[in-house]
């Protein structure tokens, strides 16, 4: 009887052990569980989309940012605002007033878009570089993204290169990952050259779901992607300077020299048409 109540007894203590070591692993798992989720709300906190200058240059740079033209509100980092979900659109529905409708974030159905500056105050001419890094994608949703930039006016559409054909898709500028060795995760790489003291370049990012895509389909429904972009300066040796300005100048003649030529043309093609006008006038009086 003695050993049958030894042996219920060591029964009880190894369950309630079990249970208590059940209880410590679930604790654990809620944990790391709750760390992870937490991470990722970090990592996803301030919208999809931030521009920064270059940490590493941040003693030195003559650069600012900054998103109100009236304001000028210096930051070091921008945040556009993210919209809660993003089905597919085409480039024609966007409001043809994007550029100009609005500093800082100015979204819409379906798409971000955000205006923001970069002014030069320093003392010398410098390059910079401007980047959009695609951090996270989930699903492939890169596939059929569209990244519209337009600096000073002039807009320009980067998209990932096609699928099945490895072509770009149309009207659109590849993106600089698809130009180098797979595994890069850069969207978009250009360089503003010539940017003089007081000079302000104006900016405006938009990014959409192209629905136009052969890659939009629905298998990238429920992703996400995750960007930021990098404005970075560039210092010229007193060498280079002096040759960018030789080639600026360069262009700036050609253009004057083309305008005029074209003014030419027009002039002569005006006298030409004035004088056939008149032969016409003439050969009607004579009959």
């Amino acid at each position: 009887m003695a050993k049958e109540v030894l042996v219920t007894a060591d029964k009880i203590n190894k369950r309630k052990k079990i249970i208590r070591m059940t209880k410590i692993i679930s604790l654990i798992l809620f944990i790391i569980l709750s760390l992870v989720f937490i991470i990722l709300s970090l990592i996803y906190k301030g919208g999809k989309f931030m521009i920064t200058l270059d940490p590493n240059a941040e003693l030195e740079s003559s650069l600012v940012l900054f998103e109100d033209e009236e304001d000028k509100e210096v930051k070091r980092r921008l945040y556009a605002d993210e919209i809660p979900f993003m089905d597919n659109i085409s480039i024609k529905w966007l409001p043809e007033n994007i550029d100009t409708e609005k500093d800082g974030s100015h979204n819409g159905d379906n798409y971000i878009a955000y205006t923001f500056y970069v002014e030069h105050r320093g003392k010398s001419t410098v390059n910079y570089w401007y980047e959009v890094i695609i951090d996270d994608v989930i699903k492939r949703v890169d596939d059929a993204i569209r990244i519209m930039i337009f600096l000073d006016g002039e807009p320009t559409v980067y998209a990932k290169i096609n699928s099945e054909t490895g072509e770009a898709e149309p009207d659109t500028t590849p993106f600089y990952s698809s130009k180098v060795a797979k595994g890069e995760n850069i969207a978009v790489l250009e360089q503003r050259k010539n940017f003089t003291p007081g000079d302000i370049d104006k900016f405006t990012i938009v990014v959409w779901l192209e629905g136009d895509d052969p890659d939009c389909v629905n298998a990238i429904i429920g992703g996400e992607i995750k960007m930021h972009m990098n404005i970075r300066e560039e210092h010229l040796n007193p060498d280079e300077l002096k040759k960018q300005e030789e080639e600026l100048k360069k262009q700036e003649e050609e253009k004057e020299n083309s305008e005029v030529k074209e003014e030419e043309n027009k002039e002569e093609n005006g006298e030409q048409q004035v004088e056939n006008n008149e032969g016409n006038d003439e050969q009607g009086n004579e009959e």
